[in-house]
This record gives structure tokens, C-alpha cells and sequence, in this order.
């Protein structure tokens, strides 16, 4: 079993109850991520969950140059900051630059490295030097004995807050399958794991000019997880996930949140009493 990390009043792994990272893709607006960000808060406090609240303030990682990549880091870190603040839930959020790292660890308590960015050295570096929480996903391309060789690029700092995110593997063309040995595999590694139950069942590229999803099969993806033993489950959701400017096809509508939230709660307390 991982020693686990505490991030804010969220503890992750280490034998603690299944937890949470939730919000939008990318922060489309102030209020909608307040919103956003309001309910979520609502739901963790009445299930009595640890819960991350996550959006990125730049999603350099589009398919298409047309495609809606945030409101930058100044506007974006200003209303991560205020979700913190009024919610009080510890947040996250992506850096695709070495030098974003300074600037993000101001405000989130949580640095994500992105899948295709997994093996960026210096940006693992860099990260890693905030000695903030690192959360690093595994990359469609990489077998999941190889992330040992990312996470000991953070702990070279000095930093052991390192978690790792399971989001698929690339399987022919626009299409990606999850390997639940994998979430086995990882654990092994000692650090806690995640599973990203949306970015799985994206269809990278799928529409031509955008990736394309296919969001009911979230919960089935899910619960197979919380099954395996996974530490904690990453979700992207939006009210509106069909009108969503980034990802609104593999993201989970938020007002059906707390009710999956709760099935998972309900089969992580089975895991952990017979484990």
C-alpha cells in the first residue's frame, strides 16, 4: 500500500476512502466555474468526500489550432483562486511549460502533467521543485511499469508528492481502451493512483477538427476501477456537457455527479472491507 498524500482536507490513498478530482476541461468563464466549483463542493460535504476541484487555465493541447484553450494564466489563476477561497476545496490544474510551474504553485495546490507531456523532463523538474502535489498522467503511449521513470523525475527534487492517472491507452486510430492491470501496475509503484474515468472514453480526433467521446460508458469504466482498488476517480463535468468548449463529449453532465459519486462511495466501503 502507497503512504498516500494529503492535499489540503483531502487525504489520497494510503488506505483512505475513495476521493475525488472533478470540475470543467478548461475554465470557459468565471461564473460557469463557480458554479461549477459550488455544486461540487455541496456534494462533497453532503457524502462527506474528499474532493479536488479541477480546471485548467490553458489547454495547449488541442487538435485543432481553433479549438478553445482557456482564458490564460492571470484570469485563469485569478478564479482558481477565488474557487478556493469560497469553496474551500483544494484545486488543480494543468501546466504544459516549465515555467508555468512557478506561477500556477501560487494558487493550486495540485500541478498536473499532462498525458502527452509525461516523459518532459524538465517540465517534470519543475513541477516537481514547487513541492506542490504532482499529478501525472500517464501518457496513451506509455506501459504503465514505465511511469516509475516519471515519478522518479519529480522525487529527484526532493519532492515525494507524487500521484499517478490512468486515462487510457491508445488502441488503433482514434480510439483508446483502459487495461485495469494497469491501475495494479502503477500501485505497485508505491504512489497513489487515479483513475481518469472521462478522458477514457474520449475518441482522440474522433471528430476531425475535435476528439469525440462516448460518455455513457463513464460509470461502467468507473466502477470497474473502484473495484480494482483505485485510491481516487477523475471527472470532468459540465452542465451542459453537449454546449462544453472543450471535451463536452466524454464529459459526465454535472447534475448526475452526486448520484454516481455515491454508487462509487458505495463500492469503494465494499473494497475496503473485504480487502
Amino acid at each position: 500500500m502507497n503512504q498516500g498524500l494529503t492535499i489540503g482536507n483531502v487525504r489520497i490513498g494510503g488506505g483512505a476512502p475513495l476521493a475525488f478530482i472533478a470540475g470543467p476541461c478548461v475554465i470557459e468563464s468565471r461564473t460557469l466555474t463557480l458554479e461549477i466549483a459550488e455544486a461540487l463542493a455541496a456534494t462533497a460535504r453532503s457524502l462527506g468526500v474528499g474532493l479536488i476541484f479541477k480546471a485548467s487555465f490553458d489547454k495547449a493541447n488541442r487538435t485543432s489550432v481553433k479549438g478553445f484553450r482557456g482564458l490564460g494564466p492571470r484570469k485563469g489563476l485569478a478564479i482558481l483562486a477565488e474557487v478556493r477561497q469560497r469553496t474551500n476545496l483544494p484545486v488543480l490544474t494543468d501546466i504544459h511549460l516549465p515555467q508555468q510551474a512557478r506561477v500556477a504553485a501560487e494558487v493550486a495546490d495540485v500541478l498536473q502533467i499532462p498525458a502527452f507531456l509525461c516523459r518532459q523532463t524538465d517540465l517534470l523538474i519543475a513541477a516537481g521543485k514547487t513541492g506542490k502535489a504532482v499529478n501525472i498522467k500517464k501518457g496513451q503511449f506509455m506501459a504503465p511499469r514505465d511511469m516509475q521513470q516519471a515519478v522518479e523525475k519529480v522525487q529527484a527534487t526532493g519532492n515525494q508528492r507524487v500521484m499517478l492517472t490512468e486515462r487510457g491507452t491508445t488502441f488503433g486510430y482514434n480510439n483508446l481502451v483502459v487495461d485495469m492491470r494497469s491501475l495494479a501496475l502503477m500501485r505497485a509503484i508505491g504512489v497513489p493512483v487515479v483513475f481518469d474515468a472521462t478522458h477514457s472514453v474520449q475518441l482522440p480526433g474522433g471528430q476531425g477538427c475535435a476528439s469525440g467521446g462516448e460518455r455513457q460508458f463513464v460509470p461502467v469504466l468507473a466502477r470497474a476501477a473502484v473495484a480494482a482498488g483505485v485510491d481516487a476517480v477523475f471527472m470532468e463535468v459540465h452542465p451542459d456537457p453537449d454546449r462544453a468548449l472543450c471535451d463536452g463529449p466524454n464529459s459526465w453532465p454535472l447534475d448526475q455527479f452526486t448520484h454516481l459519486a455515491r454508487q462509487l462511495c458505495a463500492l469503494d466501503r465494499i473494497v475496503h472491507s473485504t480487502s
